[in-house]
């Protein structure tokens, strides 16, 4: 679940991060109402689930009303990457004297949290990483051990961040590291972390990734839910509770498990075709949840074929059958599909489907026929 940049900041505000004022607006009187209250000079933001905002015209330094309704209105409603601009953020300028990056993220292959720190902060990490990798100091948490004064000051000298403010740098690592784990984030982001010339240290922009998985221990994270970026397709199958992402091909894919479902969409292109969507409906398949499916896949015009390719390990496959059936008398197929079932009870789940099959709904013996047989099918209609 990413965050947009003023979320990032009300998100660190809880753990104490010391974030520049700011408000969100929706219009342009609004902008102007805020940046009156806050003071000037303000900077305007758009706020999109997307890098390079500032290349694109979408951060505009203001210091007067008439430069706020100028950098507002000319902000709204720009396409930045594909994304919209819905609203901006108005929040106090700063003075900078010097510009950090910081972040803290999962490393799964280490069994450890990462931190990043690096001098050189207010431009692109990967950029730095590939042309300059020496600049940027890394350490490695334990996730019982947890993340202690001592070691963020080495982290702090080993970055060769100014030594005069090393204080305050370590307790926002500190805080930074407790928003990480307490919120349950997978990335916590900070870029630039800013000194200014007041020799303060401020955050000046955030990117937040959450675990939506924690949702149970963190209610109030729901409410960031409505401004993630979905596609229709993809918004209909999040309200239907489907595991749905929307991609670019012809053959639509359905399957039980979050690891065959991205096998399938391999094999369709091994095929030759290419998967309209990934779509995982879990460990079972019964009549609302592949009635679901189908109805989300049904209803994307690009779709020509549909792969149903489920392995019965828990569930069985009488009742993956009978939901198969069921969803059927509910759904109006305008394309074909291609059931590949097999695992526990395999047998009597083939038999029980066996009478219904035809034109529109067809068995195959392998996942690799399956997807031939569903790539053939797009491929000629």
């Amino acid at each position: 679940m990413d965050l947009l940049e003023y979320q990032g900041k009300q998100f660190f505000s809880r753990y104490a991060l010391p974030v520049s004022q700011g408000f969100v607006a929706h219009g342009v009187p609004e902008a102007r109402e805020i940046a009156d209250r806050l003071g000037y000079p303000v900077v305007v933001k758009a706020q999109v689930h997307i890098g390079g905002r500032g290349k694109a015209g979408g951060i505009r330094l203001a210091g007067d009303a008439g430069e706020v309704e100028t950098a507002a209105d000319s902000i709204l409603g720009m396409d930045i990457g594909g994304h919209t601009v819905g609203c901006v953020l108005v929040e106090e300028a700063a003075r900078i004297a010097a510009e950090y990056y910081a972040s803290f993220t999962l490393d799964r292959s280490a069994g450890r949290y990462l931190g990043m720190l690096s001098a050189r902060g207010g431009v692109d990490i990967e950029a730095v990483a590939e042309s300059d990798p020496g600049s940027i100091a890394r350490i490695w948490v334990d996730p019982v051990e947890s993340l202690g004064d001592a070691a963020a000051r080495t982290w702090v000298r080993a970055a060769r961040l100014d030594e005069t403010a090393a204080d305050e740098l370590v307790e926002v690592l500190l805080q930074l590291y407790e928003a990480f784990v307490d919120g349950d984030a997978d990335l916590v982001e900070i870029n630039p972390l800013i000194l200014t010339t007041e020799g303060r240290v401020r955050v000046l922009d955030a990117k937040v990734t959450l675990d939506d998985n924690s949702v149970f221990r963190h209610p109030e994270y729901r409410a960031y839910d409505a401004t993630q970026p979905r596609d229709e397709r993809e918004a209909s199958a999040h309200a239907l509770g489907l595991q749905y992402v929307g991609l670019d091909g012809t053959v639509g894919v359905i399957a039980n498990g979050a690891g065959l479902a991205m096998s399938t969409v391999d094999v369709v292109a091994q095929a030759g075709g290419a998967a309209a969507n990934f779509l995982d409906i879990g460990g079972g398949a019964d009549v609302e949840t592949m009635a679901a499916a189908l109805r989300v896949i049904n209803n994307d015009p690009a779709v020509k074929a549909i792969f149903i390719n489920i392995f019965g390990g828990i569930v069985q496959g009488e009742v993956v059958a009978q939901g198969i059936l069921d969803a059927l008398d509910r759904v109006e197929l305008r394309a074909p599909i291609v059931l590949r079932l097999d695992g526990t009870n395999a047998d009597q789940g083939r038999a029980m489907v066996a009478p219904r099959l035809s034109e529109m709904l067809m068995m195959a013996g392998s996942m690799s026929g399956g997807a031939a047989r569903a790539v053939e099918i797009a491929g000629s209609a």
